[in-house]
C-alpha cells in the first residue's frame, strides 16, 4: 500500500497502468489481501497522515495464482487430493468473498493431457487474437469518448452499465437463476454484465447474446457453492 514517516507508493500504486501480479494468493496474509479493496474499486490509495492525506493512482490490473488446496491435486482428474477434512476450505478461506467479488474471471486451469499437448488442430494465432482485442479496445475507446475518465467496459460506473449492458428476457432470466443458485452479489451482478459487454465486443457484436452472458457466468467458479467441497 506504501506509506511510512515520509509517505511513499507502495507496489500497488507503482503498478499503475499495469499488472499487479500476485502469485500464492492464499499464502499472503489476510489483512494484506483486505487493504486492496478500495484500490480495486476506487483506483487510487489513499495515505493519511497527521498533517496530510495524499492519494496515489492505482489503476492496476490484477493478476492473481493459486494452487486448488495446499496439496495441489484438489479437483485432479488423475491424481488424489490427500489433504484433510476441512483443510481446502480453510486455504481458499484466507481469500474473502469481498475480495473475489472485485475479481472479474476466475479461470480453473485444469492439467493438460499428452495426447492433448500433441495433438494436431487448427488454433487461433496470437496475431489473430491480437486483431480481435485491438478491435475490441477500438469499440470501447469510441463507446466512451464522451466519458474521458472511462476507457474500457471494466472502469464502467453501475449507472452506466444499465444503460450499455443491455441485454434480452432470455438473458434476464438466465442471470437471475445464476444470482440465485449462486449466491452472486449486486458487485458481481455488474462484473458478469460488464464481462459479457466485453466478450461480445471480441466478437464484434453490438448485442449481447445469451452465449456471451453464460460465458460470463462462467467466469465465476469461485463463487459456486459447493466448489471446495
Amino acid at each position: 500500500m506504501g506509506g511510512g514517516g515520509n509517505p511513499q507508493p507502495g507496489e500497488i500504486s507503482l503498478a499503475h497502468n499495469g499488472v499487479l501480479f500476485l502469485d500464492e494468493l492464499p499464502e499472503f496474509k489476510r489483512a494484506v489481501l483486505e487493504v486492496m479493496r478500495q484500490p480495486m474499486e476506487e483506483r487510487k490509495v489513499t495515505i493519511s497522515r497527521a498533517r496530510v492525506s495524499l492519494d496515489y493512482p492505482a489503476n492496476f490490473m490484477l493478476v492473481a495464482s493459486m494452487n486448488p488446496c495446499p496439496c495441489g491435486y484438489y479437483n485432479h482428474p488423475e491424481k488424489e487430493c490427500v489433504c484433510g477434512p476441512g483443510v481446502v476450505q480453510r486455504y481458499l478461506g484466507k481469500i474473502s468473498g469481498p475480495l473475489l467479488d472485485r475479481i472479474d474471471l476466475h479461470v480453473e486451469v485444469v492439467p493438460v493431457s499428452f495426447d492433448e499437448m500433441t495433438a494436431k488442430r487448427k488454433v487461433e494465432s496470437s496475431a489473430e487474437i491480437r486483431t480481435r482485442v485491438v478491435r475490441a479496445r477500438e469499440i470501447q475507446s469510441e463507446r466512451f469518448k464522451d466519458n474521458p475518465e472511462v476507457y474500457s467496459n471494466a472502469m464502467m460506473p453501475s449507472n452506466m452499465v444499465k444503460d450499455i449492458c443491455v441485454i434480452s428476457e432470455a438473458g434476464r432470466t438466465l442471470l437471475k437463476t445464476a444470482m440465485e443458485r449462486l449466491g452472486l452479489s449486486a458487485r458481481a451482478y455488474d462484473r458478469i454484465l460488464k464481462v459479457s459487454r466485453t466478450i461480445a465486443d471480441l466478437e464484434n457484436t453490438e448485442e449481447i447474446k445469451i452465449e456471451h452472458l453464460a460465458e460470463a457466468i462462467q467466469y465465476r467458479s469461485l463463487d459456486k457453492e459447493g466448489w471446495a467441497g
